[in-house]
């Protein structure tokens, strides 16, 4: 059985969509074995847990699959992180990521709360793996050719060394093979150009740290431009550069699919090629819909958390379930540790062998 704690009362349509989205990953095929432990308000849970009694499985999957942890404060997104683990700790979050820390046999939890209280919760509660520098974010976008593409990191850190930048690309490496059955993604760093001499300092040392780090598929630089295309199943950089990468894209999708509509609605010619095209138009909405690609995992806790988005739905909040879930499946935590422990030997033994060279 694997167990995953959902906060219920995180996010812009808490706590119904949380709710719903832990129903239908009850019910997913893929995930027979999960269990799930709702955070929240225990009255209010299970009051809406029995509207949901509408259906011999769903009984069945409340009564057996389902527990509850009672929390009854909820955060707010203008509260500190700081203030949040000192002075509501019977928060939803709060009090599942103390859970999670306690129970070995609770592996990951969920939320669409706070992104600076979940942030800090999970390294100063839960801490980080043996050998993890720094924890870091990676989100999922879908590309032009069907596929998809992580972002590693989008957030977590901004001020960084090439040494944080190649346990992004362990880390995200090894998250695409164990959620996405990719078998050896193809990794690129962000940068000004693709020219293997491109960028500042950091850049070019990050390059060479990542072209000789074993068991990746480094490709070289990618630039912005290429997100979408489909060249690459990873892109590693800092936070501030992934987290403006990341809302650039995503806005400038959103933007161009208003102007679209606009326009088809500016003539009746373009009215009615609008309505021949209905599908395509359809098609190309729901690929870009991020509800579809659940949440943005923090890589590098001792235990999985993945954020949603403030805004998700309850197939929003499934996804994320899955991503979890499958996380756990494929022993993440485990893998990545033995990986880092490899990586550095090697980067002890490659120091020792520049310092024999320059006696």
């Amino acid at each position: 059985m694997i167990k995953i704690i959902v906060d219920c009362y995180g996010g812009d349509k808490s706590p119904q969509a949380n709710i719903d989205g832990a129903l239908q990953a009850l019910k997913d095929e893929r995930m027979k074995d999960l269990f799930l432990v709702l955070s929240g308000n225990e009255k209010e849970i299970s009051n809406y847990l029995a509207l949901k009694r509408t259906s011999k499985l769903n009984n069945e999957i409340i009564d057996r699959k389902i527990s509850i942890l009672n929390a009854e404060q909820v955060i707010t997104p203008d509260e500190k992180p700081i203030d949040v683990i000192r002075f509501k700790k019977n928060s939803s979050l709060i009090e599942a990521v103390n859970l999670l820390k306690k129970e070995d046999d609770i592996c990951g939890m969920v939320s669409t709360g706070s992104t600076g209280a979940l942030v800090a919760a999970s390294v100063l509660l839960i801490g980080r793996l043996k050998n993890v520098l720094r924890p870091a974010f990676c989100p999922i976008l879908p590309t032009m050719n069907g596929s998809i593409v992580g972002v590693c990191d989008s957030g977590a850190n901004v001020d960084i060394n090439p040494e944080y930048i190649q346990q992004y690309a362990i880390m995200g490496s090894l998250f695409m093979k164990s959620v996405y059955n990719i078998s050896s993604p193809r990794i690129a760093l962000l940068n000004v150009g693709t020219e293997k001499g491109k960028g500042d300092k950091l850049h070019k040392d990050a390059y060479d740290l990542l072209e000789s780090t074993p068991n990746i598929n480094f490709l070289g630089n990618m630039e912005s431009r290429d997100l979408l295309s489909g060249k690459y199943d990873l892109v590693v950089c800092d936070g501030f550069s992934g987290n403006v990468l990341i809302k650039t894209t995503e806005g400038t999708a959103i933007e161009l699919l208003k102007k679209l509509k606009e326009g088809i609605y500016s003539k009746f010619l373009y009215k009615f090629g609008g309505f021949l095209m209905k599908g395509l138009f359809r098609d190309f909405k729901e690929l870009m819909n991020y509800q579809n690609y659940g949440g943005s995992v923090l890589l590098g806790i001792s235990k999985i958390v993945v954020k949603g988005h403030g805004s998700s739905n309850s197939k929003s909040v499934h996804e994320c379930i899955y991503q979890a879930y499958s996380m756990e499946r494929n022993s993440f935590s485990i893998n990545l540790e033995n990986e880092l422990s490899q990586i550095l030997k090697t980067n002890e033994s490659n120091i020792e062998a520049t310092k024999e060279e320059s006696l």
